[in-house]
């Protein structure tokens, strides 16, 4: 683990996104509430904000945080795919870009467990779903004196 004892605790804040894609008519069973499981995007939603919270016990070098604020939006973007968007806030010695990438990831498996059986093919296979693009697309420090 890297030591940031030394370090300065400021503002920090990290946005990170994904996407999944799956098929036209599992994209039509979330946007009409038919998923037998319930609806994906909530439980995407909150299994991210966990996931947050719990990335140190995932991460074994990564150091525990304590998180301000977390923030995840899953939305259905377009006729095969949907997207997740994180972010994360704290007052720490260290980024938060590890806790906004591990909601946004987990966020998307959620998703993909609870599609998975209009997903499959005859073999028991996912040919078409993915999981894509996670980035982190933006970070923020600030002092703790900053002003808005």
């Amino acid at each position: 683990m890297i030591d940031i004892t030394r370090k300065e605790t400021i503002y920090r804040e990290a946005t990170a996104y994904g996407r999944i894609k799956l098929r036209r008519e599992t994209i039509r069973l979330i946007r009409e509430g038919k998923v037998e499981k319930g609806d994906p995007l909530q439980v995407a939603s909150i299994a991210g904000i966990l996931a947050a919270k719990k990335t140190p016990s995932l991460l074994p070098m990564c150091h525990p945080i304590e998180i301000t604020n977390v923030n995840i939006d899953c939305f259905i973007e377009d006729d095969e795919h949907v997207g997740c968007k994180a972010v994360v806030k704290a007052i720490a010695r260290t980024g938060v870009e590890m806790e906004a990438l591990t909601a946004v990831t987990i966020a998307l498996l959620n998703i993909w467990d609870m599609v998975k059986k209009y997903e499959k093919d005859e073999k028991g296979l996912y040919p078409f779903t993915r999981i894509e693009s996670v980035i982190v697309q933006n970070k923020v420090k600030k002092p703790l004196n900053w002003e808005s």
